[in-house]
């Protein structure tokens, strides 16, 4: 429930109810944490009980709970996020803060949804070689919703920052897969579109895939793909006040710098259990970002 103190808390929040999601951020052990330091407080907070969120229904999605026990814990969240809008129904400290963030920001309950259906999508089919209609759903519903969520906390719900959000975390999520292509494989998924895989002779099978020639095309293409987004977000950011589209832009810049590095080691099965070095990664990040603070 929504506090009363003498000095005021961020979101109206039980103090302990705050230090639970920023608790759950930290842990978490991203750097998460650091770059939502931009924000005032309550924005911040607000950023924090997102994150937290996206975590709890992420690591259900990946856990090892059999698959009839996965998806019954991502319904029981869409049952959870109904209550919210429906009755302001809130037992656990991340749904406080979560309901506080929904009130204050009005975020919409069809994000939220479609941020458990993404989770629901990797929990069930464990997911390979998906059509690009699929691809670009997954993106969407893991990636570009919680931006659409995000810009609201940043300070601008404009139709431009919505286009921000879909640009921008359709970038971000194809990073991620071109970054994590072993992981990926190592847990049975293979998140590369079918249509690429077939024009570059790539067998549908994320150990096999691995160690195809073809699979540095199909990755230089995704990449490319990237770099479109990314140029779109940044110039629709031009168009959105500077102070809340910050956050966005230290993002994407730190992602990006990520893409580069990632183009500049290739794909080849030689390379590919190899991570690009993060601290090149944060360094070219923290450029990028300097021209925008």
């Amino acid at each position: 429930m929504i506090q009363t103190h003498e000095t005021p808390t961020p979101l109206g929040c039980d103090p302990a109810d705050l230090a639970w999601v920023e608790a759950t951020v930290k842990q978490a052990g991203t750097s998460f944490a650091a770059g939502m330091r931009v924000l005032p407080p309550m924005r911040r907070y607000g950023m924090y009980a997102l994150y937290a969120f996206c975590r709890v229904v992420d690591d259900i999605a990946d856990g090892s709970a059999p698959l009839e026990q996965r998806r019954a814990e991502l319904e029981a969240w869409h049952g959870r996020i109904a209550a919210m809008y429906s009755d302001n129904k809130a037992e656990t400290p991340l749904d406080r803060v979560l309901l506080a963030t929904i009130h204050f920001f009005a975020l919409h309950q069809k994000d939220f949804d479609a941020v458990i259906d993404g989770m629901i999508m990797d929990a069930e089919n464990s997911i390979v070689a998906p059509d690009e209609k699929t691809f670009d759903l997954y993106c969407d519903r893991v990636a570009s919703a919680v931006g659409r969520m995000s810009v609201h906390i940043f300070g601008d719900s404009s139709d431009n920052a919505i286009k921000v959000a879909y640009h921008l975390g359709r970038a971000l999520q194809i990073t991620n897969i071109l970054r994590d292509i072993a992981e990926d494989a190592a847990r049975g998924r293979l998140y590369l579109p079918s249509e690429l895989l077939t024009r570059f002779d790539v067998p549908a099978d994320p150990v096999k895939a691995m160690y195809s020639p073809g699979l540095e095309s199909v990755a230089r293409i995704l990449a490319e793909r990237a770099k479109d987004h990314f140029r779109a977000a940044f110039t629709l950011m031009k168009r959105a006040p500077r102070k809340a589209m910050l956050p966005a832009r230290i993002m994407g810049a730190s992602y990006e710098a990520t893409l580069n590095a990632l183009c500049k080691r290739g794909w080849s099965s030689g390379v590919l259990l190899k991570r690009p070095d993060p601290a090149i990664a944060v360094r070219l990040g923290h450029l990028a970002t300097s021209f925008f603070v």
